[in-house]
């Protein structure tokens, strides 16, 4: 192998054929959801109405692996293994010693990794009998993979877009319309959710959920899919990190000393994240796991650990989690999907369990790593992707400072191409970090639901 290699990638005959669960070798169980209603357990029957049963077992699943269906992976096949490469160029640029890798999503027909489960989500729906699917989206990938999975599958897809990327973002509502699906700008007058604030409202992903759940609830041919945070979502993610230990093998490395993704839900950072944390609790070794927010939406690094619901309306099981607080309205950032009011309970479990750590960047050093990145690299970074990027610069100077040869390995879940507004506005000096203040903070956490 030359020293000068750059791409790593699998043969077809190493396909990932199962998702991982982290939830079988979990030191501790995380805590269950609870109905909104009653604070009991939710049962199966309790999420019956949103999601199909096959959904629903994956769910509540302890099985180690399941394994990925033949139609999945016959789409998977269409893009995946996605590359991993060693970022030399940007190395050289560093002058760091420490050796860089970023796997590479931005290669899925949406241009994420969100494809890697909207694509078994649609197909479970379909082998139920369902044929529309109704969501929200926050920057767009996740409204644009449901809208291509279900245009492979034969389903209608509706999509509740988070206002300021509605307004600031056409390119990608256009393509969620070519791949077939209807958007909606959210709030929206559709909904009683969405009637309870006024129609130029900047929106949020909790209200945009609130929307899409009211809707399939109130039609027996609908359910709901959602792009991020339930347990589900982040096991398909999970080909992310099993490809990338795999092709890590081949570039001649063992566990790396840093994983690094970006975190809004948690479904890219668990998929990449999960199968190096099963290492560690498993094979002993050492990787440091981080996760990365944004300082404006900060929910790892200054939420409370309790529960909370998952939309703004309170339809949605109380899930523990970092939270806060449900009707909280992030600052309009350009990371569109990383402005989420909680984190996804199995990332926060393992955060407050002490097996990842976490850190929130502020947005223009996240865009000045992102730009250097792209100059060297050539593959321009969604905004999203930015935050594990501007941290894995941190962690290749400090490198440079010790002397250390370092193994970072960090997330490129999506690529920029239709977000080059966001670079043109930090090109002209219209971006500012805009941090969130404990004043805002207080005030969106007194609303969260007491319990135990």
């Amino acid at each position: 192998m030359s020293d000068e290699q750059t791409m790593f990638t699998l043969g077809p005959d190493e396909q990932i054929t199962h998702w991982y669960n982290i939830v079988a070798d979990l030191p501790t169980p995380p805590p269950p959801p609870l109905h909104p209603g009653t604070h009991e357990h939710v049962g199966p029957e309790d999420l019956a109405p949103l999601f199909p049963m096959e959904l629903i077992e994956q769910e509540v699943s302890t099985e180690r692996y399941i394994e990925i269906p033949e139609p999945v992976r016959e789409v998977y096949a269409q893009y995946r293994p996605s590359p991993l490469y060693r970022a030399r160029r940007w190395e050289k640029a560093l002058e760091t010693p420490a050796r860089i890798y970023y796997k590479y999503e931005g290669v899925s027909p949406a241009g994420s990794h969100k494809v890697n489960t909207s694509v078994p989500q649609v197909y479970y729906n379909v082998k139920a009998g369902i044929r529309r699917l109704t969501t929200e989206t926050g920057a767009g990938q996740w409204g644009t993979a449901l809208a291509y999975a279900c245009s492979l599958f034969g389903a209608e897809c509706e999509v509740w877009q988070v206002g300021v990327s509605f307004d600031g973002k056409p390119q990608r509502r256009t393509l969620i319309e070519v791949f077939g699906g209807k958007v909606h700008r959210s709030p929206s007058r559709m909904t009683e959710s969405g009637r309870a604030f006024p129609e130029d409202h900047p929106g949020s992903l909790g209200i945009a959920i609130s929307e899409a759940v009211e809707v399939a609830a109130q039609d027996p041919e609908a359910k709901y899919a959602l792009g991020s945070v339930l347990n589900h979502v982040l096991l398909h993610q999970t080909v992310i990190g099993e490809e990338t230990l795999r092709q890590l093998a081949k570039a001649g490395e063992g566990a790396p000393d840093v994983v690094i993704g970006c975190a809004g839900g948690g479904s890219n950072f668990a998929g990449l994240a999960f199968p190096f944390l099963r290492e560690n609790l498993t094979k002993g070794t050492k990787t440091r796991i981080t996760a990365v927010e944004p300082s404006s939406c900060p929910t790892l690094t200054r939420g409370e650990y309790r529960y909370d619901f998952g939309d703004t309306a309170g339809m949605t099981p109380l899930m523990k989690m970092y939270t806060l607080g449900h009707d909280f309205v992030p600052s309009p950032i350009h990371a569109g999907g990383l402005r989420y009011h909680g984190m996804a309970p199995l990332v926060s479990h393992v955060k407050h369990e002490g097996l990842i750590d976490a850190i929130a960047l502020p947005q223009l050093e996240c865009f000045e790593a992102a730009i250097e990145f792209a100059r060297t690299q050539g593959a321009v970074p969604a905004p999203e992707s930015s935050h594990a990027i501007a941290q894995a610069r941190r962690e290749a100077l400090a490198a440079k400072e010790t002397g250390e040869e370092k193994v970072i390995v960090f997330g490129l879940s999506g690529h920029g191409l239709l977000e080059l507004g966001a670079y043109e506005q930090f090109f002209a000096g219209k971006l500012s970090d805009d941090s969130l203040s404990e004043e805002a903070l207080a005030a969106s956490l007194a609303n969260v639901p007491k319990i135990g």
